[in-house]
């Protein structure tokens, strides 16, 4: 957001201006829920951030610009969301949800070992024609889900949002090399449910 580095613009932000704070939601709440979501989960989103864009507009006279916008934003929904998590204890941990590393169904088996429902025939060639599948979307963005927090949130800010190794390391307090490492667990997690899914046709 080349606005967010106008010093005009940042010092109307500082005084809680309401034209610039609006202009501030309409650029970030997108990316701000997707942020959330990757937290705290669909239902719970927007509520969230909701939240979040009062705590920034409160806090906006404090606003040191030390960070960029970017990162201040991004800080505080995360914030946010894992507040929401430590509050709602009715929230099951979300990593229990993820079957890991068990391999395919045993209902696919009978008691000799061999098929007793084999899976699909697939008439896709190419893995972008694969990803296009919905029924795969939807398995990837509950895996996603079901990622350790910190994998789940370094995954959403790097891939989905787009966001630099250095803003990411600034918004988590995290390291570049432990972002490395996150990033990358993260990825081998997806790869499996892909390749898994690509095989039986199921999560």
């Amino acid at each position: 957001m080349k606005l967010a580095q106008d010093k005009e613009f940042l010092d109307r932000l500082c005084q809680q201006d309401k034209s610039a704070f609006i202009e501030l939601v309409r650029f970030y709440h997108k990316q701000m829920t997707a942020v959330a979501r990757g937290i705290v989960g669909e239902a719970q989103a927007e509520e969230v951030v909701q939240d979040a864009w009062i705590a920034v507009y409160r806090n906006l006279p404090k606003f040191e610009k030390r960070s960029s916008v970017t990162t201040w934003v991004y800080t505080i929904v995360c914030n946010a969301a894992r507040t929401r998590l430590r509050k709602d204890s009715r929230l099951v941990q979300l990593d229990s949800n993820l079957q890991a590393d068990s391999g395919m169904p045993a209902e696919r088996f009978n008691a000799d070992g061999a098929w007793s429902r084999p899976p699909p025939q697939w008439d896709i060639d190419s893995p972008e024609q694969l990803l296009e599948e919905e029924q795969l979307q939807d398995c990837i963005e509950k895996t996603t889900e079901a990622l350790p927090e910190q994998q789940r949130l370094v995954f959403t800010l790097r891939e989905v949002e787009q966001q630099s190794a250095e803003e990411v390391c600034n918004i988590l307090g995290v390291s570049d090399s432990n972002l490395r490492v996150l990033l990358h667990r993260a990825r081998m997690k997806l790869m499996q449910v892909i390749d898994r899914y690509q095989e039986t046709g199921n999560c």
